[in-house]
Protein backbone atom coordinates (compact mmCIF):
# COMPACT_ATOMS: atom_id res chain seq x y z
CA UNK A 1 0.00 0.00 0.00
CA UNK A 2 1.28 3.40 -1.16
CA UNK A 3 2.35 6.02 2.01
CA UNK A 4 0.90 9.20 1.88
CA UNK A 5 2.49 12.22 1.08
CA UNK A 6 3.18 14.81 3.74
CA UNK A 7 3.04 18.53 2.05
CA UNK A 8 4.55 21.21 4.28
CA UNK A 9 3.07 24.40 4.27
CA UNK A 10 4.67 27.72 4.96
CA UNK A 11 3.52 30.92 5.59
CA UNK A 12 5.55 34.24 4.70
CA UNK A 13 4.36 37.71 5.60
CA UNK A 14 6.80 39.95 3.34
CA UNK A 15 7.32 43.73 3.64
CA UNK A 16 10.32 45.67 1.36
CA UNK A 17 12.99 44.54 3.36
CA UNK A 18 12.58 41.33 4.93
CA UNK A 19 10.40 38.28 5.05
CA UNK A 20 9.01 36.09 7.78
CA UNK A 21 8.43 32.81 7.00
CA UNK A 22 6.76 29.83 9.29
CA UNK A 23 6.48 26.08 9.05
CA UNK A 24 3.21 25.04 9.74
CA UNK A 25 3.04 23.44 13.28
CA UNK A 26 6.70 25.12 14.10
CA UNK A 27 6.94 28.05 16.77
CA UNK A 28 9.87 29.72 15.38
CA UNK A 29 9.87 31.86 12.60
CA UNK A 30 12.70 32.60 10.27
CA UNK A 31 13.61 35.99 8.93
CA UNK A 32 15.48 36.65 5.41
CA UNK A 33 16.48 39.64 3.72
CA UNK A 34 13.83 39.93 0.78
CA UNK A 35 16.00 39.45 -1.75
CA UNK A 36 16.55 37.54 -4.55
CA UNK A 37 20.07 35.71 -3.50
CA UNK A 38 18.76 35.13 0.28
CA UNK A 39 14.83 33.56 -1.26
CA UNK A 40 16.95 31.39 -3.25
CA UNK A 41 18.94 30.41 -0.14
CA UNK A 42 15.90 29.28 2.01
CA UNK A 43 14.43 27.29 -0.98
CA UNK A 44 17.18 25.37 -1.40
CA UNK A 45 16.77 24.50 2.02
CA UNK A 46 13.15 22.67 1.71
CA UNK A 47 13.14 18.93 1.17
CA UNK A 48 10.31 17.91 0.02
CA UNK A 49 6.88 18.90 -1.27
CA UNK A 50 6.02 21.80 0.41
CA UNK A 51 3.31 24.50 -0.22
CA UNK A 52 3.69 28.44 0.37
CA UNK A 53 0.93 31.04 1.04
CA UNK A 54 1.90 34.72 0.96
CA UNK A 55 -0.17 37.94 1.51
CA UNK A 56 -1.13 39.96 -1.69
CA UNK A 57 1.37 43.17 -0.67
CA UNK A 58 1.77 44.92 -4.17
CA UNK A 59 4.88 44.27 -6.10
CA UNK A 60 6.90 42.84 -2.70
CA UNK A 61 5.87 39.37 -2.59
CA UNK A 62 6.19 39.03 -6.21
CA UNK A 63 10.11 37.84 -6.37
CA UNK A 64 9.76 34.95 -3.56
CA UNK A 65 6.22 33.49 -4.90
CA UNK A 66 8.01 33.42 -8.75
CA UNK A 67 11.25 32.13 -7.34
CA UNK A 68 8.91 29.19 -4.80
CA UNK A 69 6.61 28.21 -8.56
CA UNK A 70 10.21 27.70 -9.95
CA UNK A 71 11.43 25.25 -7.35
CA UNK A 72 8.47 23.64 -7.48
CA UNK A 73 6.23 24.45 -4.53
CA UNK A 74 2.83 24.95 -4.93
CA UNK A 75 2.50 28.81 -4.51
CA UNK A 76 -0.75 30.71 -2.82
CA UNK A 77 -1.31 34.48 -2.88
CA UNK A 78 -3.79 35.46 -0.64
CA UNK A 79 -6.07 38.28 -0.45
CA UNK A 80 -5.28 40.22 3.00
CA UNK A 81 -9.06 40.42 3.65
CA UNK A 82 -9.34 36.84 3.97
CA UNK A 83 -6.37 36.44 6.53
CA UNK A 84 -7.40 39.68 8.47
CA UNK A 85 -10.96 37.67 8.75
CA UNK A 86 -9.07 34.14 9.63
CA UNK A 87 -7.44 36.28 12.77
CA UNK A 88 -10.92 37.40 13.93
CA UNK A 89 -12.65 33.74 13.24
CA UNK A 90 -9.80 32.05 15.18
CA UNK A 91 -9.53 34.36 18.08
CA UNK A 92 -6.20 35.69 17.66
CA UNK A 93 -5.35 39.25 18.99
CA UNK A 94 -1.48 39.59 18.21
CA UNK A 95 -1.26 41.31 15.25
CA UNK A 96 3.02 41.28 14.33
CA UNK A 97 5.01 39.78 11.52
CA UNK A 98 5.99 36.90 13.10
CA UNK A 99 2.06 36.13 14.37
CA UNK A 100 1.19 36.94 10.11
CA UNK A 101 3.32 34.39 9.11
CA UNK A 102 2.06 32.16 11.63
CA UNK A 103 -1.43 32.60 11.22
CA UNK A 104 -0.95 32.31 6.87
CA UNK A 105 0.89 29.39 7.84
CA UNK A 106 -2.20 27.86 9.94
CA UNK A 107 -4.25 28.85 6.99
CA UNK A 108 -3.40 27.18 3.79
CA UNK A 109 -2.48 24.23 6.04
CA UNK A 110 -6.49 23.96 6.10
CA UNK A 111 -8.07 25.99 3.50
CA UNK A 112 -5.68 25.30 0.63
CA UNK A 113 -8.25 22.83 -1.21
CA UNK A 114 -10.34 25.65 -1.54
CA UNK A 115 -8.11 27.88 -2.67
CA UNK A 116 -6.55 28.61 -6.81
CA UNK A 117 -2.97 27.80 -6.86
CA UNK A 118 -0.68 30.83 -8.10
CA UNK A 119 0.46 30.89 -11.74
CA UNK A 120 3.41 33.34 -12.70
CA UNK A 121 2.27 36.10 -14.86
CA UNK A 122 4.44 36.33 -18.16
CA UNK A 123 6.63 39.81 -18.31
CA UNK A 124 4.10 41.28 -20.79
CA UNK A 125 1.10 40.50 -18.41
CA UNK A 126 2.58 42.04 -15.79
CA UNK A 127 3.81 45.18 -17.30
CA UNK A 128 0.41 45.76 -18.88
CA UNK A 129 -0.97 45.10 -15.10
CA UNK A 130 1.32 47.33 -13.82
CA UNK A 131 0.51 50.37 -17.05
CA UNK A 132 -3.59 50.22 -15.82
CA UNK A 133 -2.89 50.71 -12.07
CA UNK A 134 -0.05 53.18 -12.39
CA UNK A 135 -2.85 54.75 -15.04
CA UNK A 136 -5.67 54.38 -11.56
CA UNK A 137 -3.40 56.28 -9.76
CA UNK A 138 -2.54 59.37 -12.17
CA UNK A 139 -6.09 59.62 -12.48
CA UNK A 140 -7.03 59.67 -8.39
CA UNK A 141 -3.94 61.84 -7.96
CA UNK A 142 -5.90 64.29 -10.75
CA UNK A 143 -8.63 64.28 -9.30
CA UNK A 144 -7.54 65.35 -5.52
CA UNK A 145 -5.49 68.32 -7.41
CA UNK A 146 -7.97 69.29 -9.02
CA UNK A 147 -10.52 69.35 -5.68
CA UNK A 148 -7.48 70.55 -2.99
CA UNK A 149 -6.85 73.61 -5.39
CA UNK A 150 -10.44 74.74 -6.68
CA UNK A 151 -11.67 78.23 -6.37
CA UNK A 152 -8.07 79.25 -4.84
CA UNK A 153 -7.24 82.89 -6.65
CA UNK A 154 -3.50 83.29 -8.35
CA UNK A 155 -3.31 79.20 -9.13
CA UNK A 156 -5.42 78.90 -12.53
CA UNK A 157 -2.44 78.68 -15.17
CA UNK A 158 -0.62 76.59 -12.50
CA UNK A 159 -3.01 74.41 -12.48
CA UNK A 160 -4.13 74.51 -15.72
CA UNK A 161 -0.38 72.90 -16.68
CA UNK A 162 -0.12 70.66 -14.25
CA UNK A 163 -3.47 69.14 -15.46
CA UNK A 164 -2.41 69.48 -18.74
CA UNK A 165 0.86 67.41 -18.05
CA UNK A 166 -0.97 64.33 -15.93
CA UNK A 167 -3.42 64.31 -19.21
CA UNK A 168 -0.30 63.48 -20.82
CA UNK A 169 1.21 61.36 -19.17
CA UNK A 170 -1.92 59.46 -18.72
CA UNK A 171 -2.27 59.43 -22.42
CA UNK A 172 1.27 57.85 -22.91
CA UNK A 173 0.35 55.27 -19.99
CA UNK A 174 -2.94 54.60 -21.92
CA UNK A 175 -0.82 54.30 -25.51
CA UNK A 176 2.10 51.80 -24.08
CA UNK A 177 -0.94 49.73 -22.74
CA UNK A 178 -2.88 49.39 -26.15
CA UNK A 179 0.59 49.05 -27.91
CA UNK A 180 1.44 45.94 -25.40
CA UNK A 181 -2.30 44.50 -25.63
CA UNK A 182 -1.58 44.83 -29.81
CA UNK A 183 1.82 42.34 -29.69
CA UNK A 184 -0.15 40.34 -27.23
CA UNK A 185 -2.72 39.87 -29.80
CA UNK A 186 -5.72 41.03 -27.77
CA UNK A 187 -6.88 43.87 -29.65
CA UNK A 188 -9.37 42.07 -31.30
CA UNK A 189 -10.65 41.10 -27.57
CA UNK A 190 -10.60 45.16 -26.52
CA UNK A 191 -12.84 45.77 -29.97
CA UNK A 192 -15.39 42.85 -28.93
CA UNK A 193 -15.64 45.33 -25.55
CA UNK A 194 -15.83 48.20 -27.09
CA UNK A 195 -18.70 47.17 -29.16
CA UNK A 196 -20.83 47.53 -26.11
CA UNK A 197 -22.37 50.50 -25.43
CA UNK A 198 -21.09 52.45 -22.38
CA UNK A 199 -17.38 50.39 -22.73
CA UNK A 200 -15.10 52.71 -23.84
CA UNK A 201 -11.41 51.75 -24.43
CA UNK A 202 -9.98 51.65 -21.61
CA UNK A 203 -12.68 49.70 -19.87
CA UNK A 204 -12.17 47.37 -22.53
CA UNK A 205 -8.62 47.53 -22.14
CA UNK A 206 -9.09 46.62 -17.92
CA UNK A 207 -11.36 43.48 -18.98
CA UNK A 208 -9.38 42.20 -21.24
CA UNK A 209 -6.17 42.37 -18.91
CA UNK A 210 -8.48 40.41 -16.48
CA UNK A 211 -9.98 38.19 -18.85
CA UNK A 212 -6.37 37.29 -19.46
CA UNK A 213 -5.12 36.40 -16.47
CA UNK A 214 -6.93 33.22 -15.64
CA UNK A 215 -9.37 30.66 -16.92
CA UNK A 216 -12.75 31.50 -15.93
CA UNK A 217 -14.77 28.72 -15.91
CA UNK A 218 -18.20 30.75 -16.54
CA UNK A 219 -19.23 34.42 -16.34
CA UNK A 220 -20.28 34.02 -12.78
CA UNK A 221 -16.97 33.26 -11.97
CA UNK A 222 -15.55 36.32 -13.75
CA UNK A 223 -17.41 38.46 -12.12
CA UNK A 224 -16.76 36.87 -8.70
CA UNK A 225 -13.03 37.44 -9.84
CA UNK A 226 -13.57 41.09 -10.55
CA UNK A 227 -15.54 41.60 -6.79
CA UNK A 228 -18.70 42.48 -8.35
CA UNK A 229 -20.41 39.50 -6.96
CA UNK A 230 -22.55 39.65 -3.68
CA UNK A 231 -21.63 38.63 -0.54
CA UNK A 232 -24.73 37.08 1.49
CA UNK A 233 -25.13 36.77 5.24
CA UNK A 234 -28.00 34.93 6.26
CA UNK A 235 -29.22 32.90 9.60
CA UNK A 236 -32.20 31.64 10.76
CA UNK A 237 -34.93 34.54 10.59
CA UNK A 238 -32.11 37.16 9.67
CA UNK A 239 -31.51 38.44 6.49
CA UNK A 240 -28.05 40.26 6.09
CA UNK A 241 -27.30 43.43 4.00
CA UNK A 242 -26.09 42.02 0.16
CA UNK A 243 -22.78 44.07 -0.18
CA UNK A 244 -19.71 43.50 -2.93
CA UNK A 245 -17.07 40.73 -2.05
CA UNK A 246 -14.90 43.55 -3.55
CA UNK A 247 -12.02 41.14 -3.73
CA UNK A 248 -10.89 41.70 -7.12
CA UNK A 249 -8.90 44.70 -8.53
CA UNK A 250 -10.98 48.06 -6.89
CA UNK A 251 -9.49 50.16 -10.30
CA UNK A 252 -11.92 47.28 -12.98
CA UNK A 253 -14.64 47.84 -10.48
CA UNK A 254 -14.55 51.34 -10.75
CA UNK A 255 -14.04 51.40 -14.55
CA UNK A 256 -16.84 48.74 -14.90
CA UNK A 257 -19.04 50.91 -12.64
CA UNK A 258 -18.40 53.84 -14.97
CA UNK A 259 -19.56 52.36 -17.95
CA UNK A 260 -23.18 50.91 -16.14
CA UNK A 261 -23.77 54.51 -15.58
CA UNK A 262 -22.90 55.47 -19.27
CA UNK A 263 -24.86 52.57 -20.72
CA UNK A 264 -28.13 53.28 -18.10
CA UNK A 265 -28.05 56.48 -20.44
CA UNK A 266 -28.79 55.12 -23.80
CA UNK A 267 -29.26 51.10 -25.14
CA UNK A 268 -29.44 49.51 -21.14
CA UNK A 269 -31.59 52.05 -19.85
CA UNK A 270 -34.63 49.68 -19.69
CA UNK A 271 -32.50 46.94 -17.55
CA UNK A 272 -31.58 50.04 -15.33
CA UNK A 273 -35.58 51.36 -14.83
CA UNK A 274 -35.98 47.73 -14.21
CA UNK A 275 -33.70 47.06 -11.60
CA UNK A 276 -34.86 50.03 -9.73
CA UNK A 277 -38.27 49.15 -10.11
CA UNK A 278 -37.11 46.09 -8.41
CA UNK A 279 -36.93 48.46 -5.59
CA UNK A 280 -32.95 48.84 -6.03
CA UNK A 281 -31.59 52.31 -5.02
CA UNK A 282 -29.37 53.94 -7.93
CA UNK A 283 -26.16 52.52 -7.16
CA UNK A 284 -27.41 49.28 -6.88
CA UNK A 285 -29.06 49.03 -9.84
CA UNK A 286 -26.09 50.69 -11.77
CA UNK A 287 -24.38 47.62 -9.81
CA UNK A 288 -26.63 44.84 -11.41
CA UNK A 289 -26.16 46.55 -14.53
CA UNK A 290 -22.32 46.73 -14.17
CA UNK A 291 -22.31 42.57 -13.77
CA UNK A 292 -24.69 42.29 -16.76
CA UNK A 293 -21.95 43.89 -18.98
CA UNK A 294 -19.52 41.98 -17.19
CA UNK A 295 -21.19 38.63 -18.76
CA UNK A 296 -22.09 40.02 -22.26
CA UNK A 297 -18.32 40.94 -22.13
CA UNK A 298 -16.96 37.65 -21.03
CA UNK A 299 -19.78 36.01 -23.13
CA UNK A 300 -18.12 38.00 -26.09
CA UNK A 301 -14.90 37.54 -25.45
CA UNK A 302 -15.13 33.90 -25.20
CA UNK A 303 -16.83 33.78 -29.01
CA UNK A 304 -14.86 36.52 -30.00
CA UNK A 305 -17.71 37.99 -31.54
CA UNK A 306 -18.93 41.68 -31.76
CA UNK A 307 -22.11 43.24 -29.75
CA UNK A 308 -25.20 42.41 -31.72
CA UNK A 309 -27.66 45.26 -29.76
CA UNK A 310 -30.78 43.52 -32.03
CA UNK A 311 -30.38 40.65 -29.31
CA UNK A 312 -30.97 42.72 -26.32
CA UNK A 313 -33.94 42.16 -24.93
CA UNK A 314 -35.42 41.95 -21.42
CA UNK A 315 -36.13 38.81 -19.97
Amino acid sequence: MAQAVCVVSYGADVDSRYIQINRHGESTVDKIENSPREIRAWLKSITGPARLAVEATGAYHLELVDQAHQAGLTVYVVNPRAIRQYRESVGQRAKNDRCDARLIARYIDREHDELRPYTPLSARQRRVWQLLKRRATLVKSKQQVQQSLAGLTGLRDPLHQTLSRLDALINLLENQTEDLLKEMRLWELVECCQSVQGIGEVTAMALVIAFDRGEFTSADAFVAYLGMDVRVRDSGKFTGQRKLTKKGDSECRRLIFNAARTAGRFAFKPYLERFKNRGMKSTQAHVALARKLIRIAFALMKKREQFDPNRLKLA
